[in-house]
């Protein structure tokens, strides 16, 4: 069954965006979707990580599960996008854990999530807001991941801010090219299954003409 409710919105400011988010965040099929997108992440966290070599002496690795993480926001919203922040993290360390559990992971993915649904949820995007999501949450991974190490290994908050920075920073091209052939493939699908407005998602040029927007 497609979603009845076909309003794009220009930005997420506006109660029209938030009252959608929240319809959404209240049907089954939307629930359904995040617990579809759970398991992916947590299938993905299994897939070899990517890496970029930068020195002989260091590396950063871009994993997969942004991925679906992204895709659930964009299709979900900002208010089950939240939820599933917090529900993913915590599910995916009881099965596959890399660590001690910490809840201040569960925050930043939580948040992350908040980030990509302002950006991609109920609107038409292309790579500009593509790299704009990804650059904040990588900016967000930054700031609160350095935060969070800093409390958990015991040395100084600059010190994992610099190396997070660096790493953040060398995989945000990847990463974003990454989001842009997944969206661009996965829309006409979306679309199909009515999952997304029938004119939102990745904006293909040859919709440039046909497409109204309605900002509430």
């Amino acid at each position: 069954m497609s979603i009845s409710d076909q309003t794009l919105y220009k930005t997420p400011f506006s109660k029209g965006y938030w009252h959608s988010a929240l319809a959404d965040f209240k049907r089954l099929r939307t629930m359904v979707f995040a617990a579809l997108m759970i398991a992916a992440c947590i299938a993905l966290s299994y897939v070899p990580n990517i890496r970029i070599d930068f020195t002989d002496l260091y590396s950063a690795k871009v994993t997969w599960g942004f991925l679906a993480r992204s895709v659930c926001s964009m299709v979900c919203g900002p208010v089950m996008g939240l939820v599933f922040g917090f529900a993913e993290d915590t599910i995916s360390f009881f099965i596959h854990p890399t660590g001690p559990y910490f809840p201040g992971y569960a925050l930043t993915t939580m948040l992350g999530n908040l980030i990509y649904a302002l950006f991609l949820y109920r609107t038409r995007f292309g790579p500009v807001r593509v790299f704009l999501a990804k650059f904040f949450t990588n900016l967000l991974n930054v700031f609160l991941g350095s935060l969070w190490s800093a409390i958990l290994g015991g040395k100084g908050y600059l010190f994992y801010m610099a190396k997070s920075a660096l790493t953040n920073t060398l995989k945000l091209p990847v990463q974003t090219v990454m989001l842009c052939v997944l969206f661009a493939a996965l829309t006409p699908i979306l679309h199909r299954m009515g999952w997304i407005p029938a004119r939102g998602g990745w904006s293909f040029p040859r919709f440039k003409k046909e497409t109204t927007e309605a900002g509430r």
